[in-house]
This record gives structure tokens, C-alpha cells and sequence, in this order.
């Protein structure tokens, strides 16, 4: 039997529960496997830090995106009141930037809310239609009541034979291997 994989693959086991799944994901991070993932029907507290995930980036991204937005509304509404098209209205003077608020709040939420829907998007690779692991007919359980870890065959430690050990040796039950066939 070969060892060989396509890189589109995934190795899929089923775990007891939520506190098995966590001990299994701090195992897979302690063997050193990067490309896995944790799938359960809930979230379960703690399971980031099991993994070994880092903070995400989105709140940085959102933060900026939202002081360019306001930025721009305040630096728009200053040139076009204060410098190309100057104008006396009610006897205010040319920069009367406590008018530029709405304004400037309102592209600040703008800016920040499609930013925070592009950058999940994007952080999160999605859309994605389609999954190996829905190749899987046990994977279908995740939904409801099943707890699973699947190890992508892109991981550099992935070995078919020894990662099937070593997710039985963790606890793992109804291991296959899966892919786009």
C-alpha cells in the first residue's frame, strides 16, 4: 500500500466529547502538526488556546479601516467647506468641524463594518463550497453530536500510517482518510 497523498486530502478522526476533543487538539499541536482543525456541533470554550491559534488580526484591521473612513469623511468635508468652495453660511466660520460629525462617525461604522466582513472572510478562506471532509459520511455527525479533528495532508509532518496511529493512539475512533475525488 503507498503512502502517497494528494495534497487535497484530510485525515478525519471522531473523538468522545468537547473534553476529548480539547486533550486531542493539544496533543496534535504538541506533535507538531500546523494544518488541523476542530470541528464539534458547539463552541467550546478554551478550544483556540488547545490548538494553539494566535490572536486574530481582525480587530486591527476593522480599527484602521475605521479611522481611514473617518478620516477621509473629516479631511473631505474640510477641503470642500474650507478651501475649494469656501462659503460664510449663518455666519459660521469656514471650518466648523462640530458639523462634521454625523458625517464622519458615519463613514468611520462603514468603513470598519465591511472591513470586518471582508477581513472574516478572507481570514477565514471562505467562501469554501465544498470541504474534503464532507466526502466523509461519519463527517456528517459534526453537526449535531460528533466532535472531530482532521489533519490536512498538506501538513508537513503528515504521514498516512503514522498520523492513523497516532490519532488512534489520542483516542480516536472511525478514522478515514478523504479527499476530492
Amino acid at each position: 500500500m503507498s503512502n502517497q497523498v494528494s495534497k487535497t486530502e484530510l485525515m478525519i478522526a471522531e473523538f468522545e466529547g468537547p473534553a476529548a476533543l480539547i486533550k486531542a487538539a493539544e496533543k496534535i499541536r504538541d506533535a507538531g502538526y500546523m494544518s488541523f482543525d476542530c470541528h464539534s456541533p458547539f463552541p467550546i470554550h478554551g478550544m483556540d488556546k488547545a490548538m494553539g491559534l494566535k490572536r486574530s488580526p481582525l480587530g486591527w484591521i476593522v480599527g484602521m479601516m475605521a479611522i481611514v473612513g473617518g478620516s477621509g469623511a473629516f479631511l473631505l468635508q474640510w477641503w470642500t467647506s474650507a478651501v475649494n468652495y469656501p462659503l460664510i453660511v449663518a455666519g459660521k466660520p469656514f471650518f466648523s468641524f462640530q458639523a462634521y460629525v454625523p458625517v464622519t462617525f458615519g463613514l468611520a461604522v462603514l468603513f470598519g463594518a465591511v472591513s470586518a466582513v471582508l477581513g472574516m472572510l478572507i481570514l477565514n478562506k471562505l467562501p469554501r463550497p465544498f470541504h474534503p471532509a464532507f466526502n466523509s459520511s461519519n463527517f456528517i455527525k459534526f453537526s449535531t453530536d460528533g466532535f472531530f479533528v482532521s489533519i490536512e495532508a498538506s501538513d508537513p509532518k503528515f504521514d498516512k500510517t503514522e498520523s492513523h496511529e497516532f490519532l488512534r493512539s489520542i483516542g480516536g475512533r472511525n478514522i478515514e482518510t478523504v479527499g476530492n475525488h
